[in-house]
């Protein structure tokens, strides 16, 4: 009895997926057709961009396989909704380095890239030197109530801020490799795919939006989706950002 029932309804999800991959001709069906099947039976994307009520169930049922998937189930940007503008140009998932190496991220951004592998922004920001200078003794001072209070000054440096955006999309963990690689000390992934690495001296994880040079037009093409073993860890470092 149980057979009969289930019977109909796989054939519908398959009659019905079958449509959908079909009407969506950007939609690579080899890649996402076991995903979406999951994804539709479970109605984790049963929204769309504008109405984005179920975008964080649709990106995490996607998985990494979002920004390659999105557009079997109509989540993707339009062309003419791509970049920072796009409403997933300004989701972000951003996550701290242990140990970046800040003499490599220099020697790596100082110069444009020749190769045109990334675009590097630089922009001066004001920081409090105590977050990087030597811890100094805290001394109390007694002070009647009649007499002036004088607000301490505050030690307050201007440093540059250095990011560097890669010109192609890429994958979640492809995004924190690179970074990891370059000496970054931190990095956030958009998703759209693209990735910014973040130099030591940021505040707020860099630039909070999507500025990939190349991203937009690839629409995913470079991502890796062959690694079958992929696992994320979501650890007490790892958050998601929305603006």
């Amino acid at each position: 009895m149980l057979l009969r029932v289930a019977l109909p309804v796989t054939v519908l999800l398959a009659a019905s997926l079958f449509l959908l991959l079909q009407h969506v001709e950007s939609c690579n069906e080899a890649i996402c057709g076991s995903v979406v099947s999951k994804c539709l039976l479970t109605k984790s994307c049963n929204c769309n961009v504008k109405n984005c009520t179920c975008c964080k169930d649709c990106f995490n049922c996607l998985s990494y396989l979002y920004t390659e998937c999105c557009s079997c189930v109509d989540m993707c940007p339009k062309p003419n909704d791509t970049g920072g503008a796009s409403a997933l140009g300004r989701k972000s998932h951003v996550e701290d380095f242990n140990e970046g190496i800040p003499g490599l991220f220099s020697a790596l951004t100082e110069v444009p890239d020749t190769l045109k592998r990334w675009d590097v922004k630089t922009f001066p920001v004001d920081i409090e030197y105590s977050q990087y200078g030597p811890k100094k003794e805290i001394k109390i001072k007694m002070q009647s109530a009649e007499q002036e209070v004088v607000p301490s000054k505050q030690n307050v440096i201007t440093v540059n801020c250095t990011v560097a955006f890669w010109s192609q999309c890429m994958s979640w963990t492809k995004c924190k490799s690179s970074c990891q690689s370059m000496g970054a000390s931190s990095y956030r992934w958009f998703h759209d795919g693209c990735c910014e690495c973040i130099g030591q001296f940021c505040v707020n994880y860099g630039i909070n939006e999507s500025r990939c040079t190349a991203c937009s037009q690839d629409g995913g093409k470079y991502l890796d989706v062959a690694d079958d073993e992929m696992e994320y860890d979501y650890g007490e470092d790892d958050f998601e950002e929305n603006e």
